[in-house]
């Protein structure tokens, strides 16, 4: 029977999933939480470069490290240095400490993020030089680069995917599948940008294909369920899958790009405007992972969950 595996953020969104996955298989599971325990999860407090991982490590074949910081709030300082203290110091201590603990194999899940922000018109591989330009995805390069420093007999692999959806999703897709149910006109019908994104659901049989497969220790992938999708292919997507009209109205993507940059809405005008394409074939190559539910099937699974969330049953 394979070993016990030791998998960080089990309490998140990929984490539980994840987990249920696993221990469905039969699979040993022991849960890194933050505080509390108990179930067969194990306390190890704050993650930084002093958390103390050996209670969590003993006994243990293989580290699934999917806990980070994604946000900072507005009273902190230096975003930087706090992402850095836990994605790349908090990953190094875990790295270093699992080495010492004779673990087998570590899987890192990084992100899209720690290689570029925006990608043009080609979906980026593992070839290209990473060139991440904000404080989170500089962090999760260090923290990838923490692991390659550590590992020695220890089997490393690193996974960075991109938009991540499926049930119980929030942030930005949450946002986008309330206003596509709305049925308000949304006004991006001429975006042609070019964007990659796994549900929650083929990126655990992904990391589940990760920690197996001989072919993919020492090696960093990306990791995609399809070929990518413009914003307007998705919204369309979602409304289907809703019982939705999609109503998309056309204006100049320039335009919309400068109200939300005075409306402080930057951010999110740049997750529907922009592309942010991988090209996932390597990792299908090493590992002989095919996505378990198509594209498809996803959208349906998500939004079956967001129309139970509000309380919506039937098709209007």
């Amino acid at each position: 029977m394979a070993g016990t595996v030791l998998i960080t953020g089990a309490t998140g969104f990929v984490g539980q999933g994840l987990v249920a996955h696993l221990t469905g298989e039969g699979r040993p599971v022991r849960r890194a939480v933050r505080a509390g325990g108990g179930d067969g999860g194990i306390a190890t407090g704050e993650i930084g470069p002093d958390t103390d991982w050996a209670p969590a490590l003993e006994g243990i074949d293989t580290v699934v490290h999917l806990a980070g910081r994604a946000h900072v709030t507005a009273r902190e300082r230096d975003a930087l240095a706090q992402f850095r203290k836990v994605n790349a110091a908090g990953t190094r201590r875990l790295a270093q400490q699992a080495e010492q603990a004779g673990v087998r194999r570590f899987v890192l899940l990084s992100s899209v993020k720690a290689a570029a922000d925006t990608t043009g018109e080609h979906a980026i591989v593992e070839t290209e030089p990473a060139n991440p330009r904000t404080p989170y995805g500089i962090s999760k390069l260090e923290g990838e680069q923490a692991l390659w420093d550590t590992a020695r007999t220890m089997e490393a692999v690193v996974l960075r995917p991109p938009l991540v959806y499926g049930p119980g999703v929030k942030a930005n897709f949450r946002a986008l599948l309330r206003l596509v149910d709305s049925g308000l006109p949304l006004p991006l019908r001429s975006v042609q940008n070019r964007r990659s994104v796994i549900s929650r659901d083929n990126l655990v049989s992904a990391i589940a294909a990760a920690m197996a497969a001989t072919g993919a220790p020492g090696k960093t992938f990306y990791v995609t369920e399809a070929a990518p999708i413009s914003t307007p292919t998705l919204i369309r997507h979602l409304a289907r899958a809703l019982g939705r009209p999609a109503r998309l109205l056309s204006f100049s993507p320039a335009l919309i790009a400068g109200l939300a940059f005075l409306a402080g809405r930057r951010e999110t005008a740049d997750s529907l405007l922009g592309s942010l394409a991988v090209n996932g074939l390597a990792f299908r190559a090493a590992t002989g992972w095919q996505p378990p539910v198509s594209q498809e099937a996803a959208f349906d699974d998500v939004a079956k969950w967001y129309k139970q969330a509000v309380g919506r049953t039937s098709k209007t």
